[in-house]
C-alpha cells in the first residue's frame, strides 16, 4: 500500500480500512514508508498494528523513529513489543539508544529476558556474540523422531528460525538435524541415528564479519556459536549475517571513498557531520598533495625549457592514480570474500605486472599517435609513452601490494583504497615522469 494510500485513509479517519490493508503489508516496506509520515501519524498507525507486525517493524526503523515511539508508547505498550521482538534484535534496539531509554527498555522486560539482553551486551560490537541469537531449538541424542517434532510444536513459535535443530548434551554440542531430515524419516528413529556429528560452529569472539562469510561460503541457514567453555550458547542466522555484510561493505566503501563510516541513513545524518566526516581525508590529502607541489617546483628548470611537459602531467597522474584504484578495489574485494590471502602476494603481483605492461603498452601506443598528430614529435611521444609504462607499472604495484599489507598489520585493507593509493601514485608519477624526460631531452 503507497504512502499515498496510508494518507488518505487517516485523512478520512478510515482507521478500520486502515489496520485491515495494514495487515497485508511487509513489516520491511511499512518501516520505510513511515519515515516520510509526521510523528503523530507513525504512532497512530504503530498503535493499529497487531503486536507480532508491530514489534516486527519496530525492529527495522531507524533510531529517530524508535525514540519517537518510546516516548508515545504507556509501559505496557512497550513491554508487548519488546515481548514479540527476538533477542538480537532488541539488543541491536538497544544499542542504539540513549542510556536513559535503555534502563527504561529494561525495566520493562522480564528478569530472563533482561539477563539474556546483559550478556549480549557484553561482548564486543565486532564479535559473534554481539549478533547471536539466544533462542534457539536444543534436542537430546536419544529423543525419538516423533517427540523432536513434538518440542519443536510446543517452542517453535517463540524460536527465530526452526529450520536446523542442534543436539546439546550438558550443553555441549554433539550434533545438528534439520527439520527436513525429520519430517522424511521413520517416527520412531533415535536424533542420535540421523544427526550430522560433525557441524560447523563458531566462538563467541569470533569476528562477525569472518562468521557471516562462513554462513555465506557453506550456504547455511544458521550456525551455532560456542563459549570458551565450548558450550552452546546461541545462533547467528543467515538475515544477521546479511546485515553483517551489508554494514561491512558501507564502511569499505565510505573508507575507500575517504569518508569517515556512519551508521546514520544519508538524510538521517546532518550537515554537520556529513562535513565532519569528510574533512580529516580531505585535509591529509590536500596537505600530501604539498609534496607534489614541491617536487614540481624541483623540475621548475626542465618546464621553463619545454613549457609542453606541464601539458602531460594531469593525464599521466589521472591514468596512474586510476590504475590503483581498479588494483586496489579487486585486491580489497578478493581480500572481502576470503579469495586472496596475504601468501598470495607474489602471485597477486606477478598477474598485475602482466596486466599492467599490456594494458601500458596499448595506452601508450594510442596516447603515442595522438602526440605525433598533435604536436609531431615522436620524441616526445616516445617519451610520455615510456612514462605511461612505467606510471601504470608503479600504480598497480601500489595498488595490490597495499592492502595486502595492510590486512596483514591488522589493518582495514579499504583504508589503501583510491584517496591514498592516488596521492602515493602522483608522487610517483611526477618523479617518474621528470626522470624519463631529462634523460632523453638533456635538460
Amino acid at each position: 500500500m503507497p504512502e499515498e494510500r496510508i494518507e488518505e485513509l487517516l485523512e478520512q479517519r478510515d482507521f478500520k480500512q486502515l489496520k485491515l490493508e495494514l495487515e497485508d503489508m511487509y513489516p520491511v516496506d511499512l518501516a520505510e514508508i513511515m519515515e516520510e509520515l509526521t510523528d503523530k501519524q507513525v504512532v497512530l498507525i504503530f498503535r493499529l498494528l497487531p503486536k507480532e507486525e508491530a514489534a516486527e517493524t519496530f525492529s527495522y526503523m531507524n533510531a529517530e523513529m524508535r525514540q519517537v515511539l518510546i516516548d508515545a508508547l504507556t509501559d505496557s505498550e512497550l513491554q508487548e513489543v519488546m515481548e514479540e521482538m527476538y533477542i538480537d534484535d532488541t539488543v541491536d534496539v538497544l544499542e542504539e539508544m540513549p542510556a536513559n531509554v535503555v534502563d527504561r527498555l529494561l525495566l520493562v522486560t522480564d528478569e530472563e529476558t533482561r539477563k539474556q539482553i546483559n550478556m549480549l551486551l557484553q561482548y564486543p560490537d565486532d564479535s559473534a556474540g554481539s549478533i547471536m541469537n539466544v533462542e534457539y531449538i536444543a534436542l537430546r541424542k536419544e529423543m525419538t523422531v516423533a517427540e523432536a517434532i513434538l518440542k519443536i510444536r510446543q517452542v517453535g513459535i517463540n524460536k527465530e528460525t526452526i529450520y536446523t535443530c542442534y543436539v546439546t548434551e550438558k550443553r555441549k554440542l554433539i550434533g545438528s538435524v534439520d527439520v527436513k531430515d525429520l519430517l522424511t524419516t521413520g517416527e520412531n528413529k533415535v536424533i542420535e541415528e540421523i544427526m550430522e556429528t560433525n557441524p560447523l560452529f563458531v566462538r563467541t569472539l569470533d569476528d562477525k564479519e569472518d562468521v557471516a562469510n562462513t554462513i555465506h561460503k557453506y550456504g547455511l541457514i544458521a550456525i551455532p556459536v560456542l563459549d570458551q567453555e565450548m558450550c552452546m550458547v546461541g545462533i547467528v542466522t543467515v538475515d544477521d549475517a546479511m546485515i553483517v555484510l551489508q554494514d561491512e561493505a558501507t564502511e569499505d566503501m565510505s573508507v575507500m571513498a575517504g569518508v569517515v563510516p556512519n551508521e546514520e541513513s544519508y538524510f538521517g545524518t546532518s550537515v554537520w557531520k556529513h562535513a565532519r566526516n569528510r574533512f580529516p581525508w580531505l585535509l591529509f590529502l590536500m596537505l600530501s598533495a604539498t609534496i607534489t607541489g614541491l617536487i614540481l617546483g624541483h623540475f621548475e628548470a626542465a618546464l621553463a625549457v619545454m613549457p609542453i611537459l606541464n601539458t602531460f602531467i594531469p593525464m599521466l597522474t589521472g591514468t596512474g592514480g586510476n590504475c590503483g584504484s581498479q588494483s586496489s578495489t579487486l585486491i580489497i574485494r578478493g581480500l572481502t570474500v576470503g579469495e586472496i590471502e596475504f601468501k598470495d602476494i607474489f602471485r597477486v603481483l606477478f598477474k598485475e605486472i602482466r596486466v599492467a605492461l599490456l594494458v601500458g603498452l596499448c595506452l601508450s601506443m594510442v596516447n603515442g599517435v595522438r602526440v605525433i598528430i598533435m604536436y609531431g614529435d615522436p620524441l616526445l611521444a616516445f617519451a610520455i609513452g615510456l612514462t605511461m609504462i612505467a606510471t601504470i607499472l608503479l600504480s598497480k604495484t601500489v595498488g595490490c601490494v597495499l592492502p595486502l599489507v595492510a590486512k596483514k598489520c591488522g589493518l582495514d585493507p579499504a583504508i589503501m583504497a583510491a584517496p591514498l593509493i592516488t596521492t602515493l601514485v602522483d608522487t610517483g608519477t611526477i618523479l617518474v615522469y621528470f626522470a624519463i624526460v631529462t634523460k632523453i631531452f638533456h635538460i
